[in-house]
Parts: C-alpha cells; structure tokens; sequence
C-alpha cells in the first residue's frame, strides 16, 4: 500500500531544472533510500514533498491526499515529519524541555499562561527520549550536545510531532563511524518498534545498503533507477554514473 506518491514532480531554480519530473512511490512501512551525487536534487525532492518549496509541475500525494501546495504545518497534521541536513534545535532548551515542548505545541496546547509546563506531557516526554536513547542526558542543554546526539533529539522531535512518516535528510551528517553504525540500528529499531514508515537521504553508502529495503538513486534531477539494494548495487548505469565504475 503506497503511502507516499509523487507524479512528474518538477521545480527550477534561475533555469536549472533541479527536480526533472519525479515519480516515486513509498510503501507504507518501507524503509527508504534516497542517494545521488551532490546537486542531484535530492534535498530539493524532499523539500516539494514536504511542502517547504512549491513545485513547478506535478503532484504529491500523502496518505490518498492530494497535499501539493499544502504548507508545511498542514502536511505535518496529517503524520509527516521532516529533519534537515543542519540540526534546528532550541539551542538554550534543554534536551527534555525540546521534546516536551513539541510534544505540547502539537496537541495544541502550547505554553499556558496558567499552568507550568514542567508538570505537563512527562510520561509522553520520557517515552520518546527512551526511544532515542537520551533520557539520561534529558537535563542537558541541547546546545552542548555532541553531533550524534543533537541528531537523536531532533529524531526525537520528528517522533514528538506524531508523524508515522520520517522525511530524514541526512541523519548521520557529521557523526563518527561509531555513531553512524548506533544510529543505524536505532532508526530501524524505532521504525519496526512503532510501524514508522522511512524517507531519507544519505551520503555513506554502508548505511543506506544496510537499512533500505528499497533505494532509489537520483543524477540531476531525474531517478537513474529503483529498486531492492542489491539491484542497486549490481546495476551498470549506477556503477558508471554514481559510483564511477
């Protein structure tokens, strides 16, 4: 059952196509690749999925929803989260008060003026920082956060919004081997733990071969080819154009 569709999906920016017509479908509960050399559109392709740039042409579906030209809040309501390559966190906030706060902001509660947040959404909190594996550092403040960590509470934040889609840029950019193997083995355990479904871009192709059930390799702007990981890496026109084989 496709969960996610885009059909002749198109965008340029001053001439130059970036999204050059894509047709892409995710299943629901697929963990999902998305690679390609750098300027491939990749980060653009997600961007129009996710409502943060308007496309030029084509259309998106979510869930059986048309949500092309939704903004991004809409889409989110209907269970699509989104990370980026660059980590938005609140900096001076701590690690729990972060999840805490998206936790509230999205049953729509936000910060009463007439109650203190500190008693509010704690089994909710404390279950998502578990999930992460940061409930012992939930006191920090995430400014001070090593990458691999600061990487966990923003997938965290993602879990907090209640999306049961992972629209994930590069969720290993600027951790260490050892970080990007536990990072590895946590979104998979997340996402089989709690159905999730999987989008993401990435650069370390051990990883991607590692946690895709299917990946899709993009070269300017267009889907070079689909499929199972080890059709990927056996595919000739892969190996000439992305791997340089």
């Amino acid at each position: 059952m496709a969960i996610l569709e885009t059909r002749g999906l198109k965008k340029s920016f001053g001439g130059v196509l970036a999204v050059a017509g894509i047709d892409l479908t995710v299943e629901k509960n697929q963990i999902v690749g998305v690679i390609g050399p750098n300027g491939a559109g990749k980060t653009t392709l997600f961007n129009l999925i996710s409502g943060y740039y308007p496309s030029d042409e084509g259309e998106v579906f979510f869930k059986g929803n048309d949500i092309t030209g939704w903004p991004p809040e809409r889409i989110v309501s209907l269970g699509l989260g989104r990370s980026f390559q660059v980590t938005s966190l609140f900096p001076e906030l701590s690690v729990w008060e972060n999840v805490q706060g998206t936790v509230l902001f999205t049953r729509g509660k936000g910060l009463s003026l007439f109650s203190r947040a500190t008693g509010q959404a704690k089994e909710e909190t404390a279950r998502i920082l578990s999930q992460v594996e940061l409930l012992e550092k939930k006191d920090e403040l995430s400014g001070t956060l090593a990458a691999g960590d600061r990487k966990r509470l923003e997938l965290g934040i993602v879990i907090a919004t209640g999306a049961d889609f992972l629209l994930l840029d590069e969720p290993t950019c600027g951790m260490s081997p050892v970080e990007t193997s536990a990072t590895v083995v946590l979104i998979r355990k997340i996402a089989e733990g709690m159905n999730l479904t999987v989008l993401f871009t990435e650069h370390k192709m051990d990883m991607v071969f590692e946690i895709s059930s299917s990946i899709t390799v993009m070269n300017f702007g267009s889907v070079i080819a689909s499929g199972r990981p080890e059709e990927i890496r056996n595919n000739k026109i892969v190996q000439d154009i992305y791997f340089g084989e």
